[in-house]
């Protein structure tokens, strides 16, 4: 008992010493910032998120606001429904990471149809840029790499996934883009750029969010999987050789009927003309040793 006493004694001494309560505080913000940063990782995140955003407004100021308007509204001119760069609001990250990853904004120069180039912002940037657009409004999402590759499908399912979109490529497609990707002329100065060699999320970006004259495939017209199954057909057509040798572009029975009409019929009309000059220059010569 004596030492129960005892003992009681001492730590009721040590709670009066000068260091205990800078103790207790220290312990008690330990437990208060770990419990914290337990229970609301959210919290966190959308700071982060946050910076990400406010990076990607400074970007924008720089770059991207003489046309599109410092808040993303767009800018328009005295023409009517003339603008120099359309509003941004809700077009989503998925447009900016397109447009800009492809280079295809900034624009050097204001024309018809924006040309891929190489991109003037790194990932990061383009990153930044991307969640500060979509912060403006709700839009469609960057995707990720399981929404555009068939990599986890069985052979089977592959083969199932390439021709259903074979189908829908032939379907909605090739009046633009021709029947294997290789793209054509559009009116107005426009174009259908090829799609041989383009990344796959870039293929799903641009079917998801329409950039230029292409019509929007958004999610209630062409589903995700459909989506996918596009571009394994366009992956599938270029892992196919040509069997006829040359694929004069791809562009199709057209040019290749012309090709045919003109260097085969053009080939043997003047194959005709120089048998018979040869033969018109034999019986001269041949008549002029006679007389």
């Amino acid at each position: 008992m004596r030492l129960l006493n005892r003992s009681a004694g001492r730590i009721s001494r040590h709670r009066r010493g000068p260091l205990a309560g800078l103790v207790v505080l220290l312990l008690g913000l330990l437990m208060t910032g770990g419990l914290y940063t337990a229970f609301s990782p959210a919290q966190a995140e959308s700071t982060s998120d946050e910076e990400l955003i406010a990076e990607g407004r400074e970007l924008f100021l720089v770059g991207c606001s003489f046309c599109h308007g410092q808040n993303g509204e767009g800018i328009s001119t005295a023409r009517d429904g003339y603008q120099i760069g359309p509003s941004l609001v809700g077009v989503g990250a998925a447009a900016v990471d397109f447009q800009v990853g492809t280079g295809r904004m900034p624009m050097a120069n204001p024309g018809q149809q924006a040309p891929r180039k190489k991109p003037v912002y790194n990932e990061d940037e383009i990153a930044a840029l991307a969640a500060y657009v979509a912060s403006l409004a709700p839009g469609p999402a960057i995707p990720s790499e399981s929404d555009y590759s068939i990599d986890g499908l069985s052979e089977e399912e592959r083969e199932e996934a390439i021709s259903r979109g074979g189908q829908i490529f032939l379907t909605n497609c090739t009046a633009c883009h021709n029947f294997n990707g290789a793209g054509g002329a559009m009116p107005r100065g426009g174009y259908a750029p090829t799609l041989h060699g383009v990344e796959p999320k870039y293929i799903y970006q641009a079917m998801l969010t329409g950039p230029q004259t292409m019509p929007t495939f958004s999610n209630g017209n062409l589903s995700p999987e459909e989506k996918r199954d596009v571009i394994a057909y366009l992956g599938s057509l270029e892992e196919t050789p040509e069997y006829g040798g040359f694929g004069l572009g791809g562009l199709g029975p057209v040019s290749e009927g012309l090709f045919g009409w003109v260097l085969g019929i053009g080939g043997l009309v003047g194959f005709a003309v120089w048998i018979a000059a040869h033969t018109t220059r034999s019986s001269k010569i041949k008549e002029g040793a006679e007389a």
